[in-house]
Formats: structure tokens, sequence, C-alpha cells
């Protein structure tokens, strides 16, 4: 089950669950799934030709953006950071639309300039389908973690999907 809203675990009868590390309840117990995470800002080398790139957060107010609408209806806003205090801008754009992989594809179209996980993006950046601004505007965020609370005896079933979770942890940080 997915849910855009915080859920308390053990009162919902839940066995586990997954968020970012800073939300987790001090009294679970946390296992990161992944290194750090990073969000990217792209278009297309195109898109540049005849604007000019954002060298800054506000800069993206001349420019067209294309939005994400979450679950719950509210916009997905952009966060950036300059030395450690959050920077926001509330950007515009032609198109808005519920699927970040259909944002993803009107981006990759030429139509302006997203907001993407970089992972989802990594391939594009890499193979030159979509260049990459504001890179310094965007730290990395904590990684997301798997918790549950301690049980004395756990299923059979809970301890080796834990016991899996730690093993694609520990496999997933950089070397």
């Amino acid at each position: 089950m997915t849910e855009g809203n915080l859920v308390d675990i053990v009162a919902d009868g839940f066995d586990f669950g997954v968020r970012s590390q800073p939300l987790v309840p001090s009294d679970m117990i946390a296992i990161p799934l992944g290194p750090a995470r990073r969000y990217a800002v792209v278009a297309t080398p195109t898109y540049f030709e005849s604007r000019e790139p954002p060298k800054v957060p506000s800069d993206l107010m001349a420019h067209a953006c294309i939005r994400t609408r979450l679950p719950n209806g509210a916009l997905f806003r952009w966060h950036f950071e300059a030395e450690g205090q959050p920077v926001h801008v509330d950007v515009e754009g032609p198109i808005t639309l519920d699927e970040a992989s259909l944002a993803r594809i009107a981006v990759l179209d030429g139509l302006g300039i997203g907001y993407f996980m970089e992972s989802d993006v990594r391939e594009d950046i890499e193979t030159g389908r979509l260049v990459r601004v504001l890179d310094a505007w965007t730290p990395p965020l904590a990684p997301l973690c798997l918790y549950y609370p301690s049980r004395r005896n756990p299923p059979a079933a809970f301890k080796v999907f834990v016991d899996l979770a730690r093993e694609l942890a520990r496999s997933s940080r950089p070397r």
C-alpha cells in the first residue's frame, strides 16, 4: 500500500514501512535502502539553444517549467537549498502532469525544464539527451529506509525479508 500521508504502521497493522530517514520514528528500527538521493533540474540541449540556462532558482521564472501534481491534488514544489537554507521558488509553466514519467517525456520533447529524482533521469543526462542545471542548488537528500518495530519473535518470512533488505542495502553502498 502507498499512502501520501505519514501512517502509524503499528496502529494500522503493518509489519514495516518505507520513509525518508528523518521521518522514521525514533522507536523504530531503520535500514537504509540505498545511498542518499538527489533531485535534478534538467532540459534538452535544444531547449537551451534559444534560452539562457538558469544560474539561480529565481531564473526559473523566465522559463517554461513542467509541473507535477501529487495524488492529493497539490502541486509538487521544487525545493532548492543554498548554504543549508531552503530557497523557495514557485515555478510556472505551460503544462502540469500527474505522473513524473509523463513530465519526463514532456521535457524530453523540449517543452521545458523539469525537476526529477536524479535516478530517474541519470541515463538521459549521461547520454546527452538532457542537460542538468542548478546542480549546486540540489543537495543530497536522506536515503529511504525500511523501518519496523522491534519484535521478540518475528515470523520467519519477516526475518528473511529484513535480512534481504540489509543485504541489498550493503550491496548498494558506494565502494
